[in-house]
């Protein structure tokens, strides 16, 4: 098997998308991006213990991975980049051994098409109830499940007694609401579930609750809210009508 492409090959290339997958069975276990001979770099990376297990595991049978360029002659990295994380967002990350999700897939991967016009169209939306809302873009994915992106939502938060005060709290990916619940109680971080760090900490809580009712939930998933938010606040939380500290 080649571990390097000419010059000549390489001009031709210029980015492009691969995938690494079983020679015996088909199925693919890695997908990247690069120029180059980047391509060939997995075969000898000792960075990622789980691809370089499969690997290993393939030439102990005698046998080389199956190396596949799955589009090239892109113009540009942050094309590839696109094309990485649709891909990756279409087999499935559990199904990989890719480290994290394509770059900015919570975007660009694999999008259901109503969620994609709210994205862009943007619609903006006045909230009336007492609420919060919760930027979960570091969480956030297209797809996720519903009980996924409501332990995305509740917790674990530092945040002062005004939480009381909250009736709704949004999950809010890029500015667009996505759900709505109905808060029912808070709690210590770690007291309903302990999935997240920094638990023990005093300053930090998590509630528990439910989909508010439809008419709420209509109102205001796929609408946007960004205009209620700084884009450069470190807080990811936002309280919308609740007069703080009284």
């Amino acid at each position: 098997m080649k571990k390097a492409f000419s010059k000549e090959v390489i001009n031709q290339l210029k980015y492009y998308v691969y995938i690494y997958s079983d020679p015996e069975t088909g199925e693919i276990f890695y997908v990247g991006k690069g120029k180059g001979n980047r391509v060939f770099s997995h075969l000898k990376d000792l960075n990622n213990r789980e691809k370089n297990n499969t690997i290993q595991r393939i030439y102990d049978k005698g046998l080389n991975p199956k190396i596949e360029i799955l589009t090239h002659g892109l113009e540009d990295e942050h094309t590839a980049l696109k094309v990485e994380a649709a891909i990756i967002d279409l087999i499935g990350k559990e199904k990989l051994t890719n480290r994290v999700r394509g770059w900015q897939s919570g975007v660009f991967g694999r999008v259901e098409v109503n969620k994609l016009i709210s994205h862009y169209e943007r619609e903006k939306v006045y909230i009336c109830e007492p609420s919060i809302l919760i930027r979960v873009n570091r969480l956030f994915r297209y797809g996720m499940s519903d009980i996924e992106l409501y332990d995305a939502t509740r917790g674990i938060w530092r945040i002062g007694h005004d939480r009381e005060k909250a009736h709704f709290a949004f999950a809010v990916f890029d500015g667009i609401v996505q759900e709505v619940y109905e808060i029912q109680a808070w709690f210590k971080a770690g007291s309903t579930f302990n999935t997240r760090g920094s638990l023990g900490d005093n300053e930090r809580w998590e509630f528990v609750g439910h989909k508010a009712v439809q008419s709420i939930r209509e109102k205001y998933i796929g609408k946007s809210v960004e205009h209620y938010l700084n884009k450069n606040a470190q807080n990811p939380l936002k309280y919308v009508n609740i007069k703080e500290g009284s």
